[in-house]
């Protein structure tokens, strides 16, 4: 009857214990519950209210968060520009451009700019072997009395003056040129007398075979370029020119010099092994330079 009683108490505690465990870990759990919710209720709260203040800076036009957005969209540094696209615009000639040592010390006659091109017109002379070593000749006289000349990379007949041609002018120049001359003739002209020719600047000299022959169709055909330089405000040949291909120059204005050895480089000429020495220009096309381009005029048969 004891051991019953203290049994039956025995399960009563174990019970009554469950009950009371189960009691707790139900008010536990429902206190967790009601913290959790609290939290998230706390949090939308406070997401709400954020976005609440964003909308209401951006309607506000807040400084602060535009300067935020703007140095999000803004980079940090540019970027480069393609090879390509700087190659289309180079930056006018620099001071090493304009070093006249890098040119055997010539000078240009005006300052370069960009779009302005140097043009001029003339007759090409393709030089013969013979004509190469009597120049040798003569740059060796002209050596022994103190002045070295260089000879000229290609041998041509100026019929205009070097002029300053914007670059978008080229192409209605040269159809004017074209024009001009569709009715020119073709015809040979000779060089025997040599001179000596000093530019505006004065700074280079130049050794000269002038013309003796052919002059006057040359002046036809220098006026009637005449009247495209004029149609588009440039400068018109020399009023009484002398016509001669350059042989070769010097830097400075060495006329004096040149003519004291002109008479004896001249006798070179007129005593060459097969009789005086002439030089022959067959003038069947002009041609025109401007910049690097070279534009071809073919003269009537």
């Amino acid at each position: 009857m004891h051991c019953y009683t203290h049994i039956e108490a025995t399960s009563e505690k174990y019970e009554s214990g469950t009950d009371s465990r189960m009691l707790v870990g139900y008010s536990s759990s429902s206190e967790e519950e009601s913290e959790s919710s609290a939290a998230a209720a706390t949090d939308r709260n406070k997401s709400s209210s954020r976005k609440c203040q964003e909308e209401d800076d951006a309607n506000n036009g807040s400084p602060a968060r535009k300067k935020h957005k703007i140095e999000e969209q803004v980079p940090k540094t540019r970027l480069p520009l393609p090879g390509c696209l700087l190659a289309m615009f180079p930056d006018e000639v620099g001071s090493q451009t304009e070093d006249s040592s890098l040119h055997g010390g010539r000078v240009r006659s005006f300052k370069h700019e960009r779009g302005n091109w140097a043009t001029y017109v003339y007759l090409p002379y393709h030089p013969e072997e013979e004509f190469r070593e009597l120049l040798e000749e003569l740059l060796s006289l002209a050596g022994d009395h103190g002045v070295v000349l260089t000879p000229q990379e290609e041998f041509h007949l100026s019929l205009s003056k070097t002029v300053v041609l914007r670059h978008h002018w080229i192409q209605t120049f040269t159809q004017s040129l074209r024009a001009g001359l569709v009715h020119c003739k073709r015809f040979v002209c000779s060089a025997g007398r040599l001179r000596v020719y000093c530019n505006a600047e004065r700074t280079r000299t130049f050794l000269g075979m002038e013309v003796c022959t052919g002059h006057a169709q040359l002046l036809d055909l220098s006026q009637v370029l005449d009247r495209t330089m004029t149609e588009f405000h440039l400068d018109t040949f020399y009023k009484d020119p002398s016509f001669h291909v350059s042989l070769a120059w010097c830097v400075g204005d060495l006329t004096g010099q040149m003519k004291e050895c002109i008479q004896e480089m001249q006798r070179l000429i007129d005593d060459h092994e097969e009789g005086p020495f002439l030089l022959r220009l067959d003038c069947v096309e002009l041609r025109c330079r401007t910049g690097n381009k070279t534009f071809r005029f073919p003269l009537e048969p």
